[in-house]
């Protein structure tokens, strides 16, 4: 059996969503009533604007903005852009690619994946430009530890230390005309959930685990970690259909939000397709939006 390394529950941080375009991205969320911050690049190649919620997580659809840049930080054993380019490779330029949890120690984290057996490789601490609704800029500078397990290729983890942010009003990025206020669950498939139940409790650092008929769930410090089986996929979500090949998979997100009824009303505006599956309202991946999105009333 896999150590258990286990402090208190991780919070989630943010997710990060490969799109091929940051443009489409940015109009579909902006259709779905999120709040898109402006586009901020990354030294080693890539590119995102960011939706930021109240609970402090946020969104991070990813575009590649300079190919030979991405090409040299691969070449020189960037994880971050060596995932986001297997990712790319073997699901397509849309999806869901990566989970990430909040830390205030990196350098932490990194041993006690290595300890583990799940390191994915070397720490990356770097700084990127960030820009205020009003213009102001300044920068902000991180150091991310990765995790990831060879049975599933098409995701990985990430802890990231946010070491120096912008001293910014942030609450007009955080207020979202859909009334949406954070992250509740992020949800993962697999055929049998359990196979991983290990490598999530290391990412979350959680020792209490939640095992049922239809996968497992695990409480992070702000938000819930769920990994379901085709019949929990189809329950809860109304994924119809038999479930992917093996392997654990990222698949979506649910929000909490304080007007459900007004938040319908816009789909029904901006023509989106929705479904209601009990009390949650489901909107089906897209073009810019890698991901399910699921709506909870608060």
């Amino acid at each position: 059996m896999t150590e258990i390394h286990l402090y208190n529950p991780r919070a989630v941080d943010h997710v990060v969503l490969p799109t091929a375009d940051l443009s489409v991205a940015r109009t579909r969320l902006s259709n779905l009533g999120f709040t898109v911050a402006p586009d901020a690049q990354h030294p080693f190649g890539t590119e995102n604007a960011c939706v930021f919620f109240a609970d402090g997580t946020y969104l991070e659809p990813l575009a590649v903005a300079q190919r030979e840049a991405c090409e040299e930080a691969a070449l020189d054993g960037n994880v971050f852009i060596k995932r986001d380019q297997a990712y790319r490779f073997r699901r397509g330029e849309e999806g869901f690619s990566a989970l990430v949890m909040a830390t205030g120690d990196a350098q932490q984290d990194q041993q006690i994946f290595l300890d583990s057996g799940i390191s994915a490789g070397a720490n990356l601490d770097f700084s990127r430009p960030f820009e205020s609704p009003d213009g102001e800029q300044a920068m902000a500078s991180f150091e991310l530890a990765f995790a990831a397990d060879l049975r599933a290729p098409d995701l990985f983890f990430f802890t990231c230390q946010r070491k120096n942010l912008p001293n910014f009003d942030k609450s007009v990025l955080e207020t979202h005309a859909n009334g949406v206020t954070g992250i509740r669950q992020i949800v993962l498939s697999e055929q049998n959930p359990s196979d991983f139940q290990y490598l999530l409790q290391q990412v979350v650092s959680q020792r209490e685990v939640n095992a049922h008929s239809f996968g497992v769930d695990l409480h992070a410090a702000n938000a819930d970690i769920v990994a379901l089986n085709a019949s929990g996929m189809a329950g809860f979500f109304g994924m119809k259909g038999g479930i992917h090949a093996r392997g654990l998979r990222l698949r979506g997100l649910v929000f909490a939000i304080n007007d459900l009824n007004g938040f319908e009303a816009r789909l029904k505006d901006a023509e989106i397709g929705y479904a209601f599956i009990g009390d949650r309202l489901i909107v089906a991946e897209a073009p810019g939006q890698g991901a399910f999105f699921a709506f909870e009333q608060v």
